[in-house]
């Protein structure tokens, strides 16, 4: 005969643990974000210079932007960011030199109606943006977020698709599962889109070793901020 109370007790599942964050090296994460800044640049030389003539740096290049998403997301994901004003911050860098950028980015050309769309600065700002609403949580900030992302999605390079793969990235740094990473999967897939080739899943292994390798690479934390915009003057000053 069984105890009182103990039955429905033994019968209950244990709960399982929730997955701890991602944690990734800090000389791995720089190591990600300089071989971004690296495919950026030769794509950006094969738009601006060759006229998208290389099909070989066109596939490269489509690499970069999951990988610098990748980045951003992993930092906002950190514990304790909405404590230590990194939103604030990371989106007042992203404005600023945004609108450096827009300067070299216009006069290249390339774009419509003069200014559309805004360059990858935005698209990171766009992001960031829509992560700390939710983050903030709440009706007002939740409807926020949703209106910052469906208008900011369109105006911004690779559109509402770079977006979402922030957001499901950073949903994945903070709690790593493998729902969560065939969510990653599926928004990188999701670019072909835009790309209209796959190779935007060459970040894909990329995203899910890095919690697997320590690279000692020094830090440098504001040289794509200030790399960007220029970069895009030396391609001006080149294509003239």
């Amino acid at each position: 005969m069984n105890r009182p109370g103990l039955a429905g007790t033994a019968a209950r599942p244990l709960a399982r643990p929730a997955p701890a964050p991602l944690v990734i090296a800090s000389g791995t994460l720089e190591a990600m974000k300089w071989l971004a800044l690296v495919l950026m640049t030769l794509d950006h030389v094969n738009k601006y210079l060759f006229d998208h003539t290389v099909p070989a740096l066109f596939a490269l290049g489509r690499i970069a932007m999951p990988l610098f998403v990748f980045v951003l997301a992993y930092n906002l994901a950190r514990t304790g960011v909405s404590g230590r004003g990194i939103y604030r911050r990371t989106a007042t860098r992203l404005a600023l030199y945004g609108a450096l950028a827009c300067i070299p980015f216009i006069a290249l050309g390339k774009v419509h109606g003069g200014w559309w769309p805004l360059n990858i600065m935005f698209t990171l700002l766009v992001a960031t943006i829509v992560i700390g609403l939710i983050e903030h949580g709440g009706r007002l900030c939740t409807t926020a977020a949703v209106v910052v992302f469906l208008v900011g999605g369109g105006l911004v390079e690779y559109w509402w698709f770079a977006v979402g793969l922030a957001i499901v990235c950073w949903r994945y740094c903070r709690r790593p599962s493998l729902s969560r990473a065939m969510a990653l999967a599926g928004c990188i897939g999701a670019l072909w889109l835009v790309n209209r080739n796959p190779w935007a899943f060459a970040a894909l292994p990329l995203i899910l070793m890095a919690p697997h390798v320590g690279l000692p690479v020094k830090r440098f934390p504001r040289l794509f901020y200030a790399y960007y915009p220029v970069h895009l003057a030396v391609l001006f000053v080149c294509s003239g």
